[in-house]
């Protein structure tokens, strides 16, 4: 079976009437993700019944205008009753953004697909300048992600930063209602929600490294469920795959959660993988950065190595507010 962005060989898998059943949370972009994933697995399946399970998430229920995500319980704050249902049979996958993964998993359960990734870069939204660096001294952002936050005071330390959640929506009425003078949203969202028309300006990459997985959607499933991992087989992106193996490698050396400014890229060009990375002190003031180079069979050990380079490079003081 081949899959690519133009092609799709319809399988012959036999589910015998089987219903597949996918988890999402209840987001437009969550439902736009869930949506697409169906369709594909429709195309690539002939007469496969696909349904979408919308599930109610801690985080989901906890969007507290001025609290960070980190305070309220992390990444898997999205995941954890979605999780659930998968271990238990009650859903045979669930679709993730790839950025909102924790590296941890429970017990069983896999990402074990990533279709074709989106733009991995960051947009810069405002009614009042068209680039970041236009911005005018002592300027509000309003932005939830520590990452971003990091990353623009490191640019911009004469910035005023303001907790900013919700929903793409949401943030986009802040604008317009004034409450800040920019935000910035991931590339990827806006495009599959059709609302790239807001985007202001693009924030270069090399500037601004992405999330790890940031454009990426992922399927998690049961390693048990033997006929969906066939499923789901063809849908898989190869390079997408090894980019984010090499990415959440690099998380998972840092330990990375909610807590942590980290940024990782990882560009593929043939069997070459080149991954740059990068962690910062929340406020800016200090950060650390490498590019690694290697072949694409050696993405977790290329991520790995380059989130020891990192920590040994910044010593153990700089991870003290980490915690």
């Amino acid at each position: 079976m081949v899959h690519d962005k133009h092609h799709l060989i319809v399988s012959k898998i036999n589910m015998s009437n089987k219903i597949i059943r996918i988890g999402t949370r209840g987001s437009k972009l969550a439902l736009y993700q869930a949506e697409y994933i169906k369709s594909q697995l429709q195309a690539t399946h002939a007469g496969l019944e696909v349904e979408i399970e919308v599930i109610s998430t801690a985080g989901d229920r906890s969007q507290k205008e001025n609290i960070a995500l980190s305070e309220i319980g992390g990444k898997g704050l999205f995941t954890m009753e979605i999780e659930q249902k998968l271990s238990n049979g009650e859903i045979d996958m669930a679709v993730h953004s790839a950025k909102d993964m924790p590296t941890a998993l429970p017990e069983g359960l896999a990402l074990v697909c990533y279709p074709q990734r989106e733009n991995v870069a960051d947009a810069f939204i405002s009614n009042k300048v068209t680039k970041f660096e236009d911005l005018p001294q002592g300027a509000v952002i309003g932005s939830a992600s520590l990452r971003r936050r990091a990353l623009m005071w490191r640019k911009r330390p004469d910035l005023e930063m303001i907790m900013y959640r919700g929903n793409v929506g949401t943030r986009i009425e802040k604008l317009k209602k004034g409450v800040a003078d920019a935000t910035l949203l991931a590339c990827a969202g806006l495009n599959r929600l059709g609302m790239s028309d807001v985007i202001t300006s693009q924030l270069p990459i090399d500037e601004f490294p992405p999330a790890p997985g940031q454009g990426a959607i992922t399927i998690e499933a049961n390693l048990q469920n033997t006929q969906v991992l066939e499923l789901l087989k063809p849908l898989n992106h190869n390079d997408t795959e090894k980019a984010l193996i090499a990415e959440r490698a690099f998380l998972e050396e840092l330990d990375g959660s909610c807590r942590t400014p980290i940024g990782a890229h990882a560009i593929i060009e043939g069997e070459a993988l080149s991954l740059h990375g990068i962690i910062l002190k929340p406020d800016g003031t200090q950060s650390y950065e490498d590019r690694l180079k290697g072949t694409i069979g050696d993405a977790r050990e290329i991520g790995l190595e380059m989130g020891r380079l990192l920590k040994s490079r910044a010593g153990d003081q700089f991870f003290a507010d980490w915690a």
